[in-house]
């Protein structure tokens, strides 16, 4: 189908938009028809029907998720494509479920919206979609294409109960996103169980999994169900998967391959029904290359990949996201909310954040403490960033974490854990700073062994930082 004469019916309040749009349809060979609300398109179906239909997501009136639910009860196989400036996941996830065939942020390239066009209709020659509404999940902004193609991907799997890898850089948010593939999924009603496979020793990590009897091994008093069992009809999302032990990887093949394991000194199998999410921060392809990684484990996890990528390649999200961020701090701190100013948007937009989304988040806690006043300027940031420390002056750091406890709730869980990682965080980046990235010198700097370092930079999300 080559678009010569097809009826498309624009939804849109915004009269550039109309215009543009109905231009380039026109010039696409196409008939376009422009409304200015959903209730004016909705009054029209009721006398007739377009080949496509394209539709705001938020207008005046009906909105246009509201719309799109509309349609698809009355016209379930109408192609609908949805167009937003509101760059975030709720959106993308709303609109695939909501049937719609595709998912526009704005702003958009005129010729790939004439080329949607066909492709929706070639689509609506085949078959139709059908679908419903989902809950948000605000953590996840990004107007970067990066973050758009993450988006979609969790829209066309959101009926699905595939195996995905994800895989990215520490701090990037990769459980964020098995969740919402979580929630996006026919398992949202079931458990989600996440599993940092790293963090647990070797020894102890298949009785995690899998569980034990009683008696398998001295100190195991009673029978435990592992985390498999734990997730039965849900998910089980395995972070770190690249740093699993050889012998835990063919027991997770097996299961993944059978869908049953043994407890660790069980005699009879265990059945489970269990959709996993990986991931990892290295290169799964380099591992198995170097006999580190089952290859037959990579091709089971790797069904569907998502490549998360690094806050420094989308720098145009880092507004947004600290926005997002103090406001969410200043609600767990039962405080206002504090703004950027200008000079200090313009500094944390250049910042390398070698820690990712997850050291953005650390520090709009940190400033929403620490900064004075309802403003936060560029001297505030901390010294790594440009702030004002990095000019000499002397800060009382010890009054500033006197402040934070002072503020810290009652029910927000033990200070020094919370407290702790940002404190080794921040000395340790100094010290590989002053060290130029060496090290045995920055251990030396610390106080700590060189293995402890190596330890640590994992455990705090800063590997990679030494560069």
């Amino acid at each position: 189908m080559n678009g010569s004469g097809l009826r498309v019916w624009l939804v849109d309040d915004d009269a550039s938009i109309r215009w543009v749009l109905e231009r380039a349809l026109r010039g696409g060979g196409m008939a376009p028809r422009a409304f200015e609300s959903a209730d004016g398109a909705l009054a029209a179906l009721r006398d007739d029907a377009p080949d496509v239909l394209i539709t705001d997501i938020r207008m005046p009136g009906a909105s246009g998720l509201d719309f799109l639910k509309r349609v698809r009860a009355g016209w379930p196989l109408l192609p609908v494509i949805v167009m937003t400036a509101h760059a975030d996941l709720g959106s993308a996830v709303s609109a695939y479920e909501g049937g719609a065939f595709e998912y526009l942020p704005k702003p958009f390239d005129v010729d790939q919206v004439v080329e949607l066009v066909r492709r929706a209709a070639q689509a609506h020659a085949r078959e139709g979609d059908a679908g419903g509404g989902v809950p948000r999940i605000p953590e996840l902004l990004g107007r970067a294409p990066a973050m758009q193609q993450v988006f979609r991907a969790i829209g066309r799997l959101s009926r699905s109960s595939v195996t995905v890898l994800i895989t990215g850089e520490s701090g990037t948010g990769k459980e964020l996103v098995a969740r919402a593939l979580h929630e996006h999924s026919p398992r949202a009603a079931k458990p989600f169980i996440a599993l940092n496979t790293s963090a647990i020793p070797s020894e102890l990590l298949e009785s995690e999994l899998f569980g034990h009897e009683k008696g398998a091994f001295t100190g195991a008093d009673a029978q435990r169900r592992g985390r498999f069992e734990q997730a039965n009809g849900g998910t089980l999302f395995l972070d770190e998967i690249g740093d699993m032990p050889t012998p835990l990887q063919t027991r997770l093949l097996r299961v993944l391959a059978e869908g049953e394991f043994y407890r660790v000194g069980g005699q009879a199998p265990v059945r489970v029904d269990v959709r996993v999410i990986a991931a990892t921060h290295q290169d799964l392809d380099a591992r198995v290359r170097n006999g580190q990684f089952r290859e037959d484990l990579y091709h089971r996890l790797n069904v569907i990949r998502i490549e998360l990528p690094p806050l420094r390649a989308r720098r145009e999200d880092v507004p947004d996201l600290l926005a997002h961020y103090l406001r969410a701090a200043a609600q767990e701190l039962g405080v206002d909310p504090k703004a950027l100013t200008a000079g200090a948007t313009a500094r944390l937009a250049a910042w390398q954040w070698p820690g990712n989304v997850r050291e953005l988040v650390n520090l709009c806690r940190r400033l929403t403490v620490l900064a004075p006043g309802a403003e936060i300027h560029a001297d505030d940031l901390p010294a790594e960033i440009g702030g004002a420390a990095a000019a000499g002056q002397a800060i009382d750091w010890t009054a500033g974490l006197a402040r934070w406890a002072e503020l810290r709730p009652d029910d927000a869980g033990p200070w020094l854990d919370s407290a702790l990682p940002d404190f080794e965080r921040a000395l340790v980046r100094v010290a590989l700073q002053k060290s130029r990235g060496h090290r045995q010198d920055a251990a030396k700097l610390l106080g700590w062994g060189r293995n402890t370092l190596t330890r640590k930079l994992r455990e705090l999300g800063l590997e990679g930082d030494e560069g």
